[in-house]
């Protein structure tokens, strides 16, 4: 196999980012090796950390061929895929150097038959040691987050390592302005994240679990970016409806589970958010104002307009182009204050409902992927 493209991303099939969307609109057009991921923090003695170590360690054992995706909608394959062994401790030189001769042990025999020079792409910064050393053409990194800001990260060193990568990488992707502020704006491209406008258009059934009544929902991690205060505050003002969390609990949630009116249906398939974010009356974004928040382009932004329904939001930059759209609140009080208004508000509701799909459905990650393609090109 001559392998075109070298991607060092976050464990393939873990959840749909942006990265594994625009990846996989470029398989039938190319052979991607992409590398599971290579760690942004020093573990710790939890039981979810030592039981992500346990299973990236027997991932080591093994590297796996191309076979069907189940997380993102369609019937391409996915890419090979290696797992590395690697030591996560992204503040520790010795543990780079260490990576590093690790990481071009196990790549460069797969690399060996190549009758071509790669293109290595990684959106990690994590992944700044092997740039130069895998005998690739030209090196992008896609800058998804703001890893200085991010949370779960060790910010200092992988904010470090994030400023060595863009200045050795030919051209930098980001996926919004405030991102691409960081880097040299001579080789930087914002490409913003797409939406899957087929899945979240076609009409779904309404999902069993999704309870009746008037429903406000959010899906996506429900981490430190997750304003629990606002969305507590929320439910009690509005006892007669239900509020409904989908995704997995990266940080404590029990403060929210005690509200009767609170529901947590956990993660969720990708491809049956459709039949939750069509069927609730409102979605909702209730993020902290954070320099994550402020840097962040959230893929659930577009998915929600894609599939017709309302939003309330908290403020931050990648609304721009949307907030016509979009209830934009500060606080519990106005966010029921939208959400009681919303759910008065019957004019025209269908026609509001086509010109939220009218928006996004430009943006799918097909187009995305084109512009990606003649970026790529170019190089």
């Amino acid at each position: 196999m001559n392998i075109d493209m070298l991607v060092f991303g976050e464990d393939w099939g873990s959840h749909p980012s942006s990265t594994q969307h625009l990846i996989k609109h470029l398989l039938p057009e190319r052979e991607i090796l992409w590398v599971n991921s290579l760690g942004l923090r020093r573990p710790r003695l939890t039981r979810r950390d030592m039981q992500r170590a346990w299973k990236k360690l027997l991932a080591t054992l093994h590297t796996s061929a191309p076979t069907q995706s189940s997380l993102i909608r369609d019937t391409l394959v996915t890419p090979q895929q290696v797992n590395p062994m690697t030591l996560p401790f992204p503040g520790s030189q010795v543990a780079r150097t260490i990576n590093q001769t690790l990481l071009k042990n196990k790549l460069l025999p797969m690399l060996a038959g190549n009758s071509t020079k790669p293109l290595l792409w990684t959106s990690l910064p994590s992944a700044v040691d092997v740039v130069g050393h895998m005998g690739e053409r030209a090196a992008i990194y896609y800058c998804g987050d703001d890893f200085s800001a991010l949370d779960g990260v060790d910010h200092e060193p992988i904010a470090a390592m994030e400023q060595e990568l863009a200045d050795k990488c030919q051209l930098v992707i980001t996926a919004s302005n405030k991102l691409a502020s960081k880097f040299p704006s001579g080789k930087t491209f914002v490409l913003p994240h797409g939406v899957d406008v087929e899945l979240f258009n076609a009409p779904t059934p309404r999902a069993s679990d999704l309870p009746t009544g008037k429903v406000a929902g959010f899906y996506g991690a429900i981490a430190g970016w997750f304003d629990q205060t606002l969305f507590i505050n929320l439910a009690r003002i509005l006892p007669d409806w239900t509020f409904v969390l989908i995704g997995p609990a990266n940080t404590d949630i029990s403060p929210l589970l005690k509200e009767p009116n609170i529901q947590w249906l956990g993660p969720k398939p990708h491809s049956e958010l459709p039949s939750y974010s069509q069927h609730w009356d409102v979605g909702l974004l209730p993020f902290l104002n954070n320099a994550q928040i402020q840097a962040c382009n959230p893929l659930k932004l577009r998915e929600y307009l894609a599939a017709g329904s309302p939003v309330v939001s908290t403020d931050f930059p990648t609304l721009d182009g949307y907030r016509d759209l979009i209830k934009v609140k500060q606080d519990a009080q106005g966010f029921a204050d939208a959400i009681e208004e919303i759910q008065h508000y019957k004019y025209h509701k269908q026609l509001l409902r086509e010109m939220r799909q009218q928006r996004v459905k430009r943006e799918s990650w097909v187009d995305r992927a084109e512009d990606l393609i003649q970026v790529i090109n170019q190089l």
